[in-house]
C-alpha cells in the first residue's frame, strides 16, 4: 500500500504521464498481482508448498521494489522536471520499460505471497486440537491488527516520505522492510509446521472434463452403476445438475483389465465424488462473475480519487496531507464497519433472530449497494470540484476547495468492501470442496484482479468514445478539464445493472440442490450451511483479509 496508493502521483508528477495512462498502469499492476495469485497457489499446492513459495516470492517482490527505487534515483530513467510555463516531457519508451520491469517483478512476488501467507499461518495450528484451534483465532486477530497498522503507516508515513523527502527514499524503505521481514520469517524455519503438497485441484477439474468429453456419446446410466472409489465418510451426495459431467464416472469395457479389475486412469475414469466436487466449483462461477465489477469501483480509490485529492486544498495548518494518504479514510471505513458488524449487528441478529449475522450472499449484496451509493456521491462531489476549476481556471496547482469533501466516497467504499470481502470469502471457502479450499480462495482473489483489468478497459473505451479534447472528454489528460463525474455516474449505472445480475445468480444458486436438500430461501442459507458458516467465519474471514491487505 505504501507503493500502490501513491503510484499514480509518481506517474503523473514525476514521469508526466496522462492521468488515464497513470490510472491504467496502477490498475493493470494490481490486476496482475491478484491474478498471479492463481499461479502462486498452483505452485504451492502442487510443487513447492507454502513455505518455499513465500521464501521465493518475497525476495522477488523485494527485488521489484528495489528496482523501482533505482528507477526513481537515476536521473536518466526519468524525464526532466517541468519548468514554469513550459510543456512537460513525458517519459520515453526506455524509461517506461524500466518502470514496467520493476512493477511486474513486484506483481510476480505479490501473487506468491497473497496465495500462501494466511494459509501458512493456519498450517501452524492443529484444528483437531481444541486448544490450538482457539489459539488460531488469537493469532489471526493479532496478525490482522499488525497488518492494519502496516497499511496505515504505508498510506501516511510512507507516502509522506515519498512526497516530501523523495520517492527514492520511500521505495527504498519499502525494499528494506521486505528484506527485514524475510530474515525474521527465515529465522523460525526449524520451528514451523509443514504440510505436504496435496496436488493441484485444477488437474482434477481438467481430468473430469476430459473423461466426460471422451464418453460424451454414452447414455447417462443410473447412479448405482457409476464408478466410486471414495470412502463412505468422504462421499458427496449425487446431484442431477450438470449431469453430463456424470459421464466421466461411466465404467466402459475399456476401463477393465484382463483380470476384471478397473483400470484407475483419472483421465478416462473419475469417481462420482470427484465429479460432484467439480460440480460444486462450477456452481460457484455465476457468483464469481457477478462480483468482479465491485472491484472496478475499488480501483478508482487508487487512481482518479487520488488525482482529485491532489488538485484540492489539503492543508491542516502548516501540514500538507499527501493525496495518496486519503486511502486512510477507506481503511478506516473497513475497520469501523467490521467492528460495528462484529460487535453490534451480529449480537442484535443473534438476539432477535438467532442468526450469526447476515448470510454470505446478503453481505455481498449489501457491499454492492454501498458501492453504488459511493459512486453516486463521488459524481456529485466531482461536480462541485469541477465547478471551482471552471471558475478559477484549470491550470491552478491547488484549487480553493477543501479536500475533505472526498472523505465520504473513500469511507463508503471501505464500508462496502467490509461487507463484500467477508461475504465473498465466506462463500468461496465454505461452498468449495474440502480439497479445493486453496483454489477457491485464489478464485476469489481473481475477482479483484479482473475488476482492476475491467477498470483499465473502461478507461480505454471511454477515452476512445469521448476523445481527449479539453472540455468534451470525460477523462482528459488534466482532470480539471475533463468530465470525471460522468465516468463516476457510468460506474454507478453499471454497478446497478451488475447488482441485478448478482441477485439473479444468487436466486439460481440457492435453489440448487445441495446434498439432496432443496434450499428455498432466496439469498439465504440452509440451517446446516449456516451452522457451518458460524463455526468457520471468524477464522476464515481473518485468514483471507490478511491475504487482501
Amino acid at each position: 500500500m505504501g507503493m500502490a496508493a501513491n503510484l499514480v502521483t509518481y506517474l503523473t508528477g514525476r514521469l508526466h504521464l496522462p492521468s488515464t495512462t497513470a490510472a491504467n498502469t496502477v490498475t493493470n499492476l494490481y490486476g496482475a498481482g491478484y491474478l498471479l495469485a492463481l499461479f502462486g497457489g498452483f505452485m504451492a499446492d502442487t510443487y513447492l508448498g507454502r513455505y518455499w513459495t513465500i521464501s521465493i516470492a518475497t525476495p522477488i517482490e523485494a527485488l521489484g521494489v528495489g528496482l523501482l527505487a533505482i528507477t526513481a534515483a537515476i536521473p536518466s530513467l526519468s524525464p526532466p522536471a517541468c519548468n514554469n510555463g513550459s510543456t512537460c516531457i513525458q517519459a520515453n519508451g526506455s524509461q517506461l520499460r524500466a518502470l514496467n520491469i520493476a512493477l511486474y517483478i513486484m506483481a510476480v512476488g505479490q501473487g506468491g505471497i497473497k496465495a500462501c501467507v494466511s494459509g501458512f499461518g493456519t498450517d501452524q495450528f492443529d484444528e483437531n486440537d481444541e486448544k490450538e484451534k482457539s489459539m488460531m483465532d488469537y493469532f489471526f486477530s493479532r496478525f490482522y491488527f499488525i497488518i492494519s497498522i502496516g497499511t496505515l503507516l504505508g498510506v501516511t508515513v510512507e507516502i509522506y516520505i515519498q512526497d516530501y523527502v523523495s520517492f527514492t527514499w520511500g521505495y527504498g524503505i519499502c525494499c528494506f522492510v521486505f528484506c527485514f521481514g524475510l530474515v525474521v520469517y527465515w529465522s523460525r524455519t526449524r520451528r514451523y509446521r509443514y504440510k505436504k503438497c496435496m496436488g493441484s485441484p485444477i488437474v482434477q477439474i481438467v481430468q473430469v472434463l476430459v473423461a466426460a468429453l471422451r464418453k460424451r456419446k454414452f447414455k447417462s446410466p443410473s447412479i448405482d452403476t457409476l464408478y466410486e472409489e471414495t470412502t463412505k465418510a468422504a462421499r458427496i451426495h449425487h446431484t442431477n445438475q450438470l449431469h453430463w459431467l456424470d459421464k466421466a464416472a461411466i465404467i466402459d469395457k475399456d476401463d477393465y483389465q484382463t483380470n476384471g479389475s478397473v483400470i484407475r486412469n483419472p483421465w478416462k475414469l473419475c469417481s462420482i465424488t470427484k465429479v460432484e466436487e467439480v460440480k460444486m466449483v462450477v456452481r460457484l462461477l455465476p457468483i464469481w462473475a457477478s462480483t468482479i465489477f465491485f472491484w472496478t469501483i475499488h480501483a478508482q480509490l487508487l487512481t482518479f480519487s487520488v488525482e482529485q485529492a491532489s488538485t484540492m486544498k489539503r492543508s491542516i495548518g502548516s501540514f500538507q496531507i499527501p493525496g495518496g494518504s486519503f486511502n486512510a479514510f477507506y481503511i478506516a471505513g473497513i475497520l469501523i464497519t467490521s467492528a460495528f458488524y462484529d460487535r453490534v449487528i451480529i449480537r442484535l441478529m443473534k438476539k432477535w433472530k438467532g442468526k450469526h449475522g447476515f448470510t454470505h450472499l446478503q453481505r455481498i449484496a449489501i457491499g454492492i449497494v454501498f458501492s453504488i451509493l459511493a459512486m453516486v456521491i463521488a459524481a456529485f462531489t466531482e461536480t462541485k470540484r469541477i465547478n471551482v476549476a471552471n471558475t478559477k481556471g484549470g491550470n491552478l496547482t491547488t484549487l480553493p476547495i477543501s479536500c475533505f469533501i472526498l472523505i465520504p466516497q473513500f469511507f463508503i467504499v471501505g464500508m462496502a468492501e467490509s461487507f463484500m470481502y467477508s461475504g465473498q470469502l465466506d462463500f468461496f471457502i465454505t461452498r468449495a470442496p474440502k480439497g479445493m479450499k486453496a483454489m477457491s480462495t485464489a478464485l476469489f482473489l481473481s475477482t479483484i484482479g479482473f475488476g482492476f483489468f475491467i477498470s483499465s478497459l473502461l478507461v480505454v473505451i471511454v477515452k476512445q468514445v469521448t476523445g481527449t479534447q479539453n472540455g468534451t472528454a470525460w477523462l482528459a489528460n488534466n482532470i480539471n478539464y475533463g468530465k470525471l463525474y460522468y465516468f463516476y455516474a457510468l460506474l454507478a449505472v453499471l454497478s446497478f445493472i451488475n447488482f441485478i445480475f448478482f441477485v439473479l445468480c444468487a436466486i439460481w444458486y440457492v435453489k440448487t440442490t445441495k446434498n439432496g436438500v432443496q434450499i428455498e430461501n432466496i439469498i439465504s442459507s440452509s440451517d446446516e450451511e449456516e451452522k457451518y458458516a458460524m463455526e468457520m467465519e471468524d477464522t476464515l474471514t481473518a485468514s483471507a483479509e490478511i491475504d487482501h491487505e
